[in-house]
């Protein structure tokens, strides 16, 4: 008993200055969601089953396999887009800030100038727009904007908005030069995007032929199947070997296809 307790005392709860501000990397996904992505993979993996082993318990199992796989791949696609509109956003934000530090402006005015600029550009709901609200609030309420940038950057999963964060907080508090700190940062940010949009239109091609390959096994395996005599080894155990571990291979490479053409930067 007192060992998990203790264990519970060590888990430590992060708090944040806003408790009902947007965490980046986390997505609380819906339960109408959750259903219907389970649903999704199901009849997927049902078909799947059904054109390989033609056991409907088998497919049955293996759809209920893919539902429940497919929820956290859904859930990781939301975070990554997530992260990625925020950081495009956050590009924007320096762009206004840099321009009216450029012009004169101190900070709060260069926020407030910022958060007009970027609800014309986005809309009112946009993520960055409701960060520079709370970091407007913040300022309001006296809390240092160092503090509220932190903050920002903690939720954010983003390693240019925390490294961003930190310098800012030291060169604020030692009166460095902010208007070349944050003219660096955008011009740093702006460059990684431009070199990984250039990567994703050259590997779009590559993506688009991972997709039709993995799904042309069980378009191969269904024609085999209408043309009959048992082609595929059906109905006997060296034949559900045999399609299992091809499944498995296919599975496989595709999740290493993934990998290696993901761009994280």
């Amino acid at each position: 008993m007192s060992l998990f307790k203790k264990k519970e005392e060590n888990v430590e709860q992060k708090t944040y200055i806003f408790p009902d501000s947007k965490v980046y990397f986390e997505y609380n996904m819906p339960l109408a969601e959750k259903i219907l992505m389970f649903v999704i993979g199901f009849i997927v993996g049902v078909v799947v089953g059904f054109v390989f082993y033609d056991l409907w318990f088998v497919s049955v199992i293996l759809g209920v396999i893919v539902g429940i796989a497919l929820i956290p791949i859904r859930q990781k696609q939301r975070i990554n887009k997530q992260i990625e509109t925020l950081k495009k956003q956050f590009k924007a934000m320096l762009e206004s800030i840099s321009t009216s530090i450029g012009a004169g402006r101190n900070m709060v005015d260069s926020f407030t100038n910022a958060l007009t600029d970027l609800r014309e550009q986005f809309s009112p709901d946009a993520y960055i727009v409701k960060e520079v609200e709370n970091i407007l609030s913040g300022l309001n309420n006296n809390i240092n904007i160092e503090d509220l940038l932190r903050d920002m950057a903690e939720r954010s999963g983003i390693d240019d908005i925390q490294t961003f964060a930190d310098v800012f907080d030291t060169c604020y508090r030692k009166g460095g030069d902010m208007k070349e700190v944050i003219g660096s940062t955008y011009k740093i940010i702006n460059d990684k995007m431009e070199i990984q949009m250039e990567i994703q239109t050259m590997i779009t091609s590559a993506k688009s032929e991972l997709s039709m390959m993995c799904c042309m096994p069980v378009v191969f395996v269904f024609v085999l199947n209408t043309m009959g005599s048992n082609i595929t080894g059906r109905g006997t155990m060296s034949g559900y070997i045999a399609t299992t571990v091809a499944l498995a291979i296919f599975v496989g490479a595709y999740f290493i296809g993934r990998k290696i053409m993901s761009v994280k930067m």
